[in-house]
């Protein structure tokens, strides 16, 4: 599938701010199954500085600096992307996922080192004895990692309800299993809070996805979202992502855009700014089917 993302940040300032500096990670990814054909940056104002680097986890990072005072900001990034299926996948196919975990304890090669540091606690994903309570539920012993991961996925979306209202982007997990309430963000952190506590890495990873208006019904446009899921490391397999909030492994309506161990990591848009006082954001995001590239 060929898709065209366009996603629109916009800031609105009571005060005039002067000088403000932000980081976007609005760049889809490239990989396995992923291109990313183009992405262009559009700032208002102008910056006076754009500049791009990758972070520590190979995410496309642009840095903007604008120095004219302003107040409202638009951050426009509009992609091309193509993603391509992936191959079906059997469960059963997976080791044992304690195999994984102890393997992946001592594995000294490049790949098993870069996923093991997504084993640990970190700034937005801890966890405490009542959620590996939880999480032991599906982690079964002798039961392959995917067919583990699998479960735990399709209890997240079963026991816990959609609900924009409950969280912030802050909310800690144990809050967010206490109420049992959430969005796509608390459902990826919760999920990788549990495959972490069984010792196993998970990676967080922001994104697109593609979506269908109700029958009968217009599509509207702007009226996507960003959306979230996460990532489980199958020695040999790669990673593989799975989606709580769909209850489904990830794949072709499924835009790549950055991966980190937690949404503090690839929050698309940070920065500071000088003045500005109070303010209001806006986003708008819109995912569409795009024309085939010609061979």
């Amino acid at each position: 599938m060929n898709y065209r993302v366009t996603h629109t940040t916009t800031y609105h300032y009571e005060d005039v701010v002067s000088v403000c500096h932000n980081e976007l990670r609005l760049t889809p990814r490239s990989g396995r199954s992923q291109t990313a054909r183009r992405t262009q940056l559009l700032v208002d104002p102008a910056p006076a500085v754009l500049a791009s680097h990758l972070d520590v986890f190979g995410n496309v990072v642009s840095f903007v600096a604008v120095q004219e005072p302003h107040r409202k900001l638009v951050v426009t990034a509009k992609s091309d992307v193509e993603v391509t299926a992936r191959p079906p996948l059997d469960p059963d196919d997976a080791p044992p996922w304690e195999q994984v975990r102890d393997r992946i304890r001592t594995d000294r090669t490049a790949e098993g080192l870069s996923a093991y540091q997504f084993v640990f606690p970190s700034p937005q994903v801890t966890w405490g004895e009542e959620l590996v309570d939880w999480a032991r539920v599906s982690f079964r012993a002798g039961r392959s990692l995917l067919d583990a991961t699998l479960d735990l996925v399709h209890r997240v979306h079963a026991d816990f309800a959609y609900d924009p209202h409950a969280t912030t982007v802050s909310t800690p997990v144990a809050e967010v299993f206490a109420a049992r309430r959430g969005v796509c963000q608390d459902f990826a952190h919760l999920a990788i809070a549990c495959v972490r506590a069984m010792g196993l890495p998970a990676r967080y990873v922001s994104g697109y996805i593609l979506t269908t208006p109700p029958e009968g019904q217009e599509r509207l446009v702007g009226a996507d979202a960003s959306h979230a899921w996460l990532g489980v490391y199958i020695p040999g397999g790669g990673w593989i992502d799975v989606d709580p909030t769909n209850d489904c492994i990830a794949g072709e309506q499924h835009v790549t855009l950055a991966w980190g161990r937690d949404y503090g990591d690839v929050a698309p848009l940070r920065g500071v700014v000088l003045g500005g006082g109070a303010h209001t954001m806006q986003v708008s995001v819109d995912v569409v089917p795009a024309p085939e590239r010609a061979a």
